[in-house]
């Protein structure tokens, strides 16, 4: 395999998508990932946020209808977020009335402290929009959540509906989503539905 430079775009575009699918797997209220660099690329990416990552993307030529497969290791411990992760869910479970917010972050990029986990959440559910979705030809990126509304449960788990922004950057199509979301601090987090939206839906 030929070595690509580490700026080249499909480089950057399989890296997008390895840490959009490790958010997905190891991401939590109490933990985000940022891609911070490609070091080195032949269809193999290396990708650094707080620790080490190693990550090999495989794209379906020819069959748009699969999602690419990733493989990867990470390289040292990661931080321990179970208070962080604890304190949100306890936080959630004893709300009064369910949470419902709009437009994070603002247009100014703020969010607030107590959105914080909540998009850590969106960014982490993303992941899994952003790795079935994803392509040689597309880089995605959670841009904003619109709107997140608490479903009420009767069981342990957190559930929200999410409308949120995805920036697709090869096209500069912001394409909103709709994605609903479990999570539990034990079972980490899974997306039970999700769906494309018309552009119109959040205007």
């Amino acid at each position: 395999m030929a070595e690509l430079p580490a700026a080249h775009s499909s480089a950057s575009r399989a890296a997008a998508l390895a840490t959009a699918f490790i958010s997905l797997r190891h991401g939590s209220p109490g933990r985000g990932w940022v891609l911070r660099e490609v070091r080195r690329a032949r269809r193999e990416v290396r990708a650094v946020s707080t620790v080490n990552c190693t990550a090999e993307v495989l794209y379906h030529l020819g069959n748009k209808n699969s999602a690419p497969d990733v493989q990867f290791t990470i390289e040292g411990d990661l931080k321990n977020t179970d208070e962080a992760d604890n304190t949100f869910y306890n936080r959630i479970k004893s709300l009064k009335k369910e949470l419902e917010a709009e437009n994070i972050p603002d247009r100014y990029g703020n969010v607030s402290p107590e959105m914080e986990p909540i998009r850590a959440l969106a960014w982490a559910a993303s992941g899994y929009v952003i790795w079935q979705n994803s392509t040689e030809d597309t880089k995605y990126q959670l841009a904003q959540i619109k709107h997140v509304k608490q479903v009420k449960r009767t069981d342990e788990y957190l559930e929200f509906d999410y409308v949120i922004l995805l920036h697709e950057n090869v096209s500069q199509e912001i394409i909103p989503w709709q994605m609903t979301v479990l999570w539990h601090p034990q079972h980490g987090v899974e997306v039970t539905q999700n769906s494309r939206q018309p552009k119109h839906a959040v205007d």
